[in-house]
């Protein structure tokens, strides 16, 4: 029984948190063809930055990124990484994007809070000083930490993606509640809201309105900035936040093949030249 409610419970979890509905049906993310899907797949570096910036200009002044640091952006496989910094604290660009955040320091000689301007070193700082303040600038919903979003819900980037870019005008008959709004890519049960005819449509409700707009953000690159582009780039990123060694790890996973590849033959070999004049 725990476990089916603790299941029951993690459905309900949305991209901004909330009083969740019950469980119910909601329509499957759209697929996209992420350059970074498949064994040998990578993130697109052009494709990050623009996402960094959709989250920098957008997202981050209610959603949290607590377990990245500033050095990660400029890390080998990072959207701004450049090889001439290996180590990404001496990365320029990295430190010219920490100095646009402030983050709270202990005065040594006073004691006293004191703000001050971040450092690659630094981890990015939470846009409220605590979850009441959060829950009180959201109408009640917690903004849910960036870090592992992408990983923890069921579609990853196609989940945000799709989510991002899937508002729509409520179909005659739907009763949206107060501070929420209706998007088939989230979960939930509005059959208590249907009040039109036949099947209660999917989707469910969601307390963070939309928050993507055509040019709402304009990209270095000269990429023509709408919404799918916005929502595809900032999905991107996202997945990039939830696992920045993924390069790392695909390609020690495809050395490690290659290696076990070359043992087999090897040992195939022993074994035939060991056992060739055995009868068997």
């Amino acid at each position: 029984m725990l476990r089916k409610g603790l299941a029951v419970a993690m459905l309900g979890l949305a991209l901004v948190g909330g009083p969740a509905l019950a469980a119910g049906s909601q329509k499957e993310p759209r697929t996209v063809d992420w350059s970074f899907s498949g064994p040998f797949g990578t993130f697109d570096r052009a494709q990050l930055q623009r996402g960094f910036k959709v989250y920098r200009e957008v997202c981050a002044a209610c959603h949290s990124m607590n377990l990245m640091s500033f050095r990660n952006l400029g890390q080998k496989g990072g959207p701004f990484y450049d090889p001439k910094y290996p180590n990404p604290n001496d990365n320029p660009y990295v430190k010219t994007i920490a100095r646009e955040f402030e983050v709270s320091d202990i005065d040594p000689e006073t004691g006293d809070v004191v703000k001050r301007p971040a450092t690659p070193a630094d981890r990015f700082p939470d846009p409220y000083p605590n979850e009441a303040a959060a829950r009180a600038g959201n109408g009640g919903a917690l903004p849910p930490d960036f870090s592992t979003l992408s990983k923890a819900r069921k579609g990853g980037a196609d989940y945000v993606y799709s989510l991002m870019s899937g508002y729509v005008t409520p179909p005659p008959g739907l009763e949206v509640p107060s501070g929420q709004y209706y998007n088939p890519y989230m979960s939930g049960d509005v059959s208590a809201f249907w009040k039109g005819e036949g099947k209660a449509p999917k989707g469910g409700f969601i307390a963070m309105p939309p928050q993507l707009a055509p040019d709402k953000v304009s990209f270095d690159d000269g990429t023509k900035s709408t919404i799918e582009q916005q929502s595809k780039d900032v999905a991107a990123f996202m997945a990039w936040v939830s696992e920045p060694k993924l390069e790392e790890r695909k390609a020690f996973g495809v050395g490690a093949m290659v290696y076990l590849l070359i043992l087999a033959g090897l040992l195939y070999v022993s074994y035939r030249r060991i056992w060739r004049n055995v009868a068997h």
